[in-house]
């Protein structure tokens, strides 16, 4: 009885007194969660494109009358209704994720906290989710809604780069300026990623059949506007990997920022077939994937501009030794003299 209330009491705490994962498994926990944060973006987006976004017409049930989708609802309500219960797999791989992370010993309070961060963004989001419905796909409110899923990711990729590295204080790979040029990096990538909801909020694709409100701006001046920043964005990424290459940056730096080079291209490629072609559904939808992997990659390449080495293990000289009769005060306690002594003054 007393372990069972010690589980009901704090059921974390009571696995991970129990059970220590492997380096592998936390790894494998957070790239779960990682995962199903790209598959909630994408099926978000699928919903829209299939104008969905009402088959379910109100919030936390699908309709007045129903908690789940029924037959009436036709395949409307099966895709919006879908798409919310992924949100309870989504929930499984995030716990998986939070568990996985306290059980590790000796425990990495750090990672600890960005794994929490992601049950309370999905929380956040599934709230945000729930007005999008009540405001009828306001577009306002449809971008805070991807801004949010954006959050998610952000935490979810940030999370799983962290535990394939250590705690040790963060080493610099590079140089000052080329780091420098990497934030830019990242703060240019976010605005595309705000832009680009201007331009799926003022274009054709609103989420239902009806007559749903648009952004008051032209989509063409919209796209346009996302294209200028998409440029920024690869010539950053192009003068980065050239800095990378001029200052024979370590390999792994220069990787990562090739990679994400061959993704903006391919981003771009797909960004200007689908405006030419009256922004086709699937395009839309390679699109949106294709700005996960953007995101993604910039975050790698941020970090990947400076190491974290894993904490040295306890040494047995740091160990505290019981005190020795007659020696006089231990020189490893706390309060003992393994700092160093006072200077005489002269």
């Amino acid at each position: 009885m007393p372990k069972l209330l010690e589980f009901v009491r704090n059921p974390i705490a009571y696995i991970a007194a129990r059970w220590t994962p492997s380096p592998r498994t936390v790894e494998r926990a957070a790239l779960a969660a990682l995962l199903m944060s790209i598959l909630i973006v994408v099926t978000g987006g699928a919903v829209r494109l299939t104008g969905s976004g009402l088959g379910c017409d109100t919030w936390p049930k699908c309709s007045d009358d129903s908690l789940t989708a029924t037959s009436e609802m036709g395949v409307h309500g099966a895709i919006e209704f879908g798409n919310r219960m992924l949100t309870w797999v989504l929930s499984a791989a995030v716990g998986w994720t939070i568990i996985a992370v306290r059980s590790v010993k000796p425990a990495r309070k750090g990672v600890s906290r960005l794994a929490w961060s992601q049950f309370w963004v999905v929380m956040s989001n599934a709230v945000v989710g729930g007005i999008t419905v009540w405001v009828k796909l306001n577009p306002f409110v449809v971008a805070g809604h991807f801004l949010a899923a954006s959050a998610l990711l952000t935490v979810t990729t940030l999370t799983w780069l962290r535990v394939r590295e250590g705690d040790a204080p963060p080493r610099p790979l590079v140089g000052g300026p080329v780091r420098k040029l990497a934030g830019v990096l990242t703060f240019f990538a976010g605005c595309l990623m705000i832009v680009g909801t201007v331009v799926t909020g003022a274009g054709p694709h609103a989420g239902d059949s009806s007559d749903v409100k648009r952004m008051p701006v032209s989509v063409e001046l919209a796209a346009q506007t996302h294209a200028v920043f998409a440029w920024i964005v690869v010539i950053l990424a192009l003068l980065l990997y050239a800095g990378l290459r001029v200052m024979d940056a370590p390999v792994g730096p220069r990787r990562t920022a090739r990679n994400l080079i061959l993704v903006l291209l391919a981003q771009g490629l797909i960004g200007y077939v689908q405006y030419f072609n009256d922004m086709p559904e699937l395009l839309v939808g390679a699109h949106l994937l294709g700005s996960t992997l953007v995101w993604i990659g910039v975050l790698r390449v941020l970090l990947s501009t400076r190491e974290r080495a894993a904490l040295p293990a306890p040494s047995p000289q740091d160990e505290v030794r019981p005190a020795q009769a007659g020696a006089g005060p231990d020189r490893s306690s706390p309060d003992g003299a393994d700092a160093p002594a006072a200077p005489v003054a002269g």
